[in-house]
């Protein structure tokens, strides 16, 4: 009885040494040595602590992040968890810029919406801001087709608004994917006569994952062959009810060419900026995001910005990034220089040592000092870890399902869904709309048709999904993005394979991954006619080594012809287990008799490739 009874919880009496107040930054995977002293304990205090909870570690050996935070807790320390080589910049972040409590006490005011116009191609969204600020931007682009990320502010009724116009989604999703929230309002501008199309469906999934309000523009109702209702439908079938549908959409109906509900239009996005509660500090020191950057002669780095808090002024010291400075020169919109900027405007800002990247976030520093001391932390951080994106950022992974149901935890697995034809994309759909559990959600970010792109990989990396090609296949600086940005792409030919695999990963039942590894390649010169026995290919192997048993495709003028096994394989007389590379061999295939000289034997082997957590 008494082996059966609980054991009474093992106390721990904390030293008495006060803890550090504040917060204390520590890098992931330090150790009982390193973070001893930041919380003013000894690493066998640590050792100790952890050992009575069921933890043996040693003094160097790397500490979780539950084991980190869990001693934070039972000494009453305030910890803020950094990936390695972080500390120093979270530690030059918290000592120079979030200490403006004092220095800039200045109530908070209403600021201007910033808007980014989407759509498709062709649809007429750099007109309608050509209509709105009244200029001919249309006329100086290639090919009517926006080349740049371009940031414009207009008035209207004594009210400004910033608009932004990107060439297409990816910019729009990259910026996210770093953590940079800069629209407040997407207009969405579909063509009456055109309706919905694969780039819309993508611009509004690209503002569902964003979270950020919809407007949606019908354009081109000038048009004779202008279908508004069967627009609505189709923006209904992807989850935008109008208003007048019992929805909550807010649609206005436009004309960019003759100006038609211009002023509707921009009255709806100050009303859902007013909805919003959009407010930021007039003064003090300026934050901001970078839109784009390029290095122009003659001008070197400039930096297409949008102040999001404060006042940007001429001269001040700024950072970005890597990149660091003191602003020379703003330039505004009209290409006008001005001594500062406030909230919500865009500017150019030309005096960085370097171009930053889109989605940086834009500080004004004390002096130029801290601001290089900021720079040079972040450089040397990215030449320690490679470049390579922290795994909070990167697509999620079926094995992550499977860890995490293993854990009985609940889990959602987003997916990127693309197919051949519209009739697999819509079987595919429903088919894995099935799979959905209690305990596991399944969501479509984006689902069309057509091979995997660059632009699904960045929509993946942003909304950490999964990408399932059926019957397509990636590209390849898609396939190269996809690695670098840690995202998972998937393709099946089978449609229940592909069902077989994600509820596998559903249910925690994940199978082994198999790589296909070519081991050999022989060219038949002559074919040999044996009594009883059949074909015989007389082969010269070219590379690797033919192995006795090891699956075989048969290739003619480089088309799949036959796949089986080789069952016999000869040096002159003598049987053989394997013929290397360089010599020839007699090969007899288990059921294929037409053969030719010319023909191209390949052997191949399925390895299993480790599974990674």
């Amino acid at each position: 009885m008494e082996e059966l009874e609980p054991t009474q919880m093992t106390t721990w009496q904390p030293s008495s040494a006060p803890v550090p107040e504040g917060e204390i930054i520590i890098e992931r995977g330090s150790t009982a040595k390193d973070v001893g002293p930041k919380l003013n304990r000894s690493a066998t205090d640590i050792i100790r602590f952890l050992f009575l909870q069921g933890e043996i570690v040693s003094a160097v050996q790397s500490l979780s992040d539950d084991m980190i935070e869990l001693y934070a807790d039972e000494v009453g320390a305030d910890v803020h968890l950094v990936d390695p080589g972080e500390q120093k910049e979270a530690e030059l972040l918290a000592k120079f810029f979030d200490e403006d409590v004092d220095e800039d006490v200045v109530a908070a005011i209403a600021r201007s919406p910033v808007v980014t116009v989407m759509g498709h191609v062709d649809h007429g969204k750099t007109l309608l801001l050509d209509r709105i600020r009244q200029s001919n931007v249309v006329a100086g682009e290639a090919g009517g087709i926006t080349q740049h990320i371009g940031a414009y502010q207009v008035s209207w009724h004594s009210r400004s608004i910033t608009f932004l116009d990107t060439p297409g989604h990816e910019a729009f999703t990259a910026m996210r994917a770093r953590g940079a929230k800069v629209t407040d309002v997407i207009i969405l501008v579909v063509a009456a006569d055109d309706g919905v199309m694969p780039q819309t469906v993508e611009a509004i999934n690209h503002a569902k994952a964003a979270a950020v309000p919809i407007i949606v523009a019908i354009n081109k109702i000038d048009r004779a062959d202008a279908n508004r209702d069967r627009v609505l439908q189709q923006l209904s079938e992807h989850g935008l009810v109008p208003e007048k549908w019992g929805g909550d959409t807010i649609v206005a109906e436009i004309s960019a060419l003759q100006g038609t509900g211009i002023d509707e239009l921009l009255e709806q996005v100050l009303l859902v900026a007013e909805i919003g509660e959009l407010v930021a500090r007039p003064t003090g020191r300026a934050v901001g995001t970078v839109l784009e950057a390029n290095l122009e002669v003659g001008r070197g780095p400039v930096a297409t910005v949008i102040v999001q808090d404060g006042l940007l002024c001429v001269g001040d010291p700024v950072v970005a990034g890597p990149a660091y400075g003191r602003v020379k020169a703003l330039i505004n919109d009209q290409g006008v220089p001005v001594k500062s900027a406030g909230p919500s405007t865009p500017v150019q800002i030309l005096g960085f040592s370097e171009p930053p990247f889109a989605g940086d976030e834009m500080r004004v520093a004390r002096d130029l000092a801290h601001a290089r001391s900021l720079a040079e932390a972040r450089a040397q951080r990215s030449r320690l870890v490679g470049q390579q994106p922290v795994a909070s950022s990167s697509g999620a992974r079926l094995e992550d399902l499977f860890e995490q149901i293993q854990r009985g935890e609940s889990a959602t697995l987003n997916i990127v869904l693309k197919a051949d034809v519209q009739g697999s994309l819509e079987a595919c759909t429903e088919s894995l709309r099935k799979l959905e559990r209690e305990d596991v959600k399944l969501v479509i970010v984006h689902r069309g048709v057509g091979g995997v792109t660059e632009n699904d990989v960045q929509l993946a990396k942003a909304s950490s999904a999964t990408i399932i090609g059926f019957n397509v296949r990636p590209d390849r600086r898609s396939r190269e993005l996809a690695e670098s940005e840690g995202v998972q792409i998937r393709t099946y030919e089978i449609i229940y394979k592909l069902i077989e695999e994600i509820e596998a990963a559903m249910l925690g039942l994940l199978t082994p991954l198999y790589e296909e590894v070519v081991t050999g390649e022989a060219e038949v010169r002559e074919v040999f006619r044996v009594p009883r026995i059949g074909a015989i290919a007389g082969c010269l192997v070219l590379n690797g080594a033919i192995t006795r048993g090891s699956k075989v495709r048969f290739l003619r003028d480089g088309a799949i012809i036959w796949k089986g096994t080789v069952t016999s394989l000869r040096r002159f007389k003598d049987d053989a287990r394997e013929v290397a590379a360089g010599y020839e061999c007699g090969v007899g295939l288990s059921d294929y008799q037409d053969l030719k000289p010319g023909d191209v034997i390949e052997t191949y082997d399925e390895r299993e490739i480790p599974r990674t957590a």
